[in-house]
């Protein structure tokens, strides 16, 4: 019975773009709702199950950034299907062995309520679990950027950073951000719609590589504005 309603019950994932799918949970910081991170930024992340060795390791990594996190006015949020009772032992054993605290909530879902309106749960798996997903939920509560890892594979919390300054940056420059971007590096302009725009003389900060391929540095916008007007055609 529980592989036919997990099979029948994984709901399809949420859109990007579109509203995060609310929540309310207990946790190990209290009672936690998905409303209470408007305003902020959000990593949401789920691992397989507790006192398992790579979920530990992200645990840790997490932890170790999470004033990186916190700087980038996001917060940080985990979940699995098991109990409260048992975050709060795991997270007492990570602090004795590891010598971290986890100083973000982590959700219990024993009913995989929370998971399935996710799509977190394989079908099929034969276990209750949850797949080691994560979610990155923008401060209006709407989903940008959804990662997918098997349970052998630990997640990079590093490029859970890189992927959150690229979507921030996007944001506030309305550009886009290419192959391996790092911070600091040039961003791109979203590609012309017209004739017109194809062809106008490009402003001297920009490289072009073709006309569908316009690079500027991140410098040239300024927090909130709109990428520098370009110039008509000679």
């Amino acid at each position: 019975m529980q592989d036919n309603h997990t099979d029948t019950a994984c709901a399809a994932s949420p859109q990007l773009g579109g509203p995060a799918p609310e929540f309310m949970g207990r946790s190990t910081h209290g009672v936690v709702r998905l409303a209470d991170f408007r305003g902020r930024w959000l990593v949401f992340f789920a691992h397989p199950a507790d006192f398992t060795p790579v979920c530990a390791s992200e645990l840790v990594a997490f932890a170790k950034r999470f004033g990186e996190f916190a700087a980038l006015n996001c917060a940080l949020l985990g979940l699995s299907v098991d109990s409260v009772y048992a975050h709060l032992a795991w997270h007492e054993s990570i602090r004795q062995k590891f010598g971290v605290r986890i100083d973000f909530p982590v959700l219990e879902d024993v009913t995989m309520e929370i998971a399935r309106r996710y799509g977190m749960v394989q079908a099929g798996n034969g276990h209750p679990a949850t797949l080691r997903a994560l979610f990155v939920i923008d401060d209006k509560g709407l989903l940008r950027a959804v990662q997918m890892y098997p349970e052998t594979t630990g997640r990079s919390v590093g490029e859970v950073l890189r992927l959150l300054q690229a979507l921030q940056t996007a944001d506030r420059l309305h550009a886009m951000t290419p192959e391996g971007w790092t911070p600091g590096d040039n961003v791109i302009d979203p590609p012309p719609e017209t004739v017109a725009a194809a062809v106008a003389t490009r402003d001297p900060a920009y490289g072009c590589v073709d006309w569908y391929y316009w690079t500027r540095p991140a410098q040239t916008a300024a927090a909130g504005s709109t990428a520098p007007a370009r110039l008509p055609p000679a």
